[in-house]
């Protein structure tokens, strides 16, 4: 449990934060901050209004804590599974994908049909697979 006071940052966040303390209170030039952390000088100085308006809190990302925009609802990924171990198990991604829209309305990219299947168990990747042994045959004459 986090306490009120406590701010949660990234490394490169802390980093960026000490270079613009540095601006604010010990006089920095923005042009050597703007060199320390790769950016513009009007970034910088973007940077310098958000930490005088909110401190140190007002330098961390707002996503923080965020649920991804590419998540998919919740319940839908087990529901996918469910229909997929149901009637494809046997099925590769990109026919299951497929079949998720025909019949069930359900649109999800192959790359996502894809993700499931291997996290349930039903698809091993290319590279996981084992090796096809062929039995070697008879020369003719």
């Amino acid at each position: 449990m986090e306490r009120p006071d406590t701010i949660t940052m990234s490394m490169r966040e802390l980093d960026r934060c000490k270079v613009i303390q540095a601006v604010v209170d010990d006089g920095l030039m923005v042009w050597r901050a703007a060199e320390k952390l790769g950016i513009s000088k009007r970034q910088v100085e973007r940077l310098v209004l958000r930490y005088r308006q909110g401190g140190p809190r007002g330098l961390v990302s707002h996503r923080w804590g965020q649920p991804g925009h590419r998540q998919l609802p919740p319940g839908l990924e087990s529901r996918v599974r469910g229909l997929i171990r149901d009637s494809y198990a046997d099925f590769g991604p990109t026919l299951a994908a497929e079949k998720l829209r025909e019949r069930h309305g359900i649109d999800l990219s192959k790359a996502c049909v894809r993700r499931i299947m291997i996290d349930a168990g039903f698809w091993v990747p290319r590279k996981q697979r084992p090796p096809k042994v062929h039995q070697p045959r008879n020369r003719r004459a």
